[in-house]
């Protein structure tokens, strides 16, 4: 499987199919094994790109807690597009990827040809409720601190299928990474200029409101709802899911 080094931080990833490059981020505490039901409708269109974040299942696991920020995620993208020899791609994710799609969108509008935001939040505009996001994500990595890597049987299917070396990773990603500093995702929203999707299962019940909020700022956006799916839309409901996918591709111009 290759591997990219990014300043000494080795960065797993896979590749299927050619074309175009798209690239896929799993949510937080997940791996890129979640995209599995993805490949085979994509790949005879796309160079399909899914990785592992940093701190999370192949990737490495570096000690310093600096090595973890949005700002390294976004770099991290982005240097997958120069590894595949993409100028641009279809960019998407799932929870805290769709979040990271949003901002690599943000630093690097011109390398973004469409945005496939799926089981997402595009982070808070006051203060006081990112405090309330920030403290629940750094409760999570106290968890995994003092108890390493937990009993997920009763997790979202994509945390079920996720295997890592240990919590370290986790720990750390969930202080750096799935904490947020600002506004500046969700007050990009407005700029988006790209054909862009929200998904979101039906039974998702705490991203109703950020997806139907995602949708009308984007200008243009498209929604798509799948029924009888939870977070992980796309494994919950697969058939659905890549119908939705493969759909708003087509109509995009993005996919024949």
């Amino acid at each position: 499987m290759p591997t990219l080094d990014r300043n000494g931080v080795k960065i797993h990833y896979e590749i299927a199919g050619s074309g175009p490059a798209l690239i896929l981020t799993h949510g937080y505490s997940a791996t890129a094994q979640m995209w599995a039901g993805q490949i085979d409708p994509l790949k005879d269109h796309f160079t399909v790109i899914t990785w592992d974040m940093r701190g999370h299942g192949q990737s490495d696991y570096p000690p310093d807690q600096a090595a973890y920020s949005e700002a390294a995620t976004v770099e991290d993208m982005a240097a997958l597009l120069d590894a595949v020899g993409a100028k641009d791609a279809v960019v998407g994710g799932l929870s805290l990827g769709g979040y990271m799609s949003l901002a690599f969108h943000a630093t690097y509008p011109e390398r973004t040809r469409a945005l496939l935001i799926i089981d997402t939040g595009p982070g808070y505009k006051n203060d006081q409720a990112r405090d309330g996001w920030n403290q629940t994500a750094i409760a999570r990595a106290e968890r995994f601190e003092k108890d390493g890597l937990p009993d997920t049987s009763k997790a979202s299917a994509e945390v079920r299928q996720a295997r890592h070396r240990d919590a370290t990773g986790l720990a750390r990603a969930a202080r750096g990474m799935l904490t947020q500093k600002n506004a500046r995702v969700i007050e990009s929203l407005p700029t988006v200029a790209v054909p862009s999707v929200v998904i979101v299962g039906a039974n998702d019940t705490p991203f109703l409101a950020a997806s139907d909020y995602m949708a009308a700022k984007i200008p243009g956006a498209k929604k798509a709802l799948i029924a009888d799916a939870g977070h992980s839309a796309n494994i919950d409901q697969p058939e659905a899911f890549n119908t939705a996918l493969v759909g708003f591709l087509k109509h995009a111009g993005l996919m024949s």
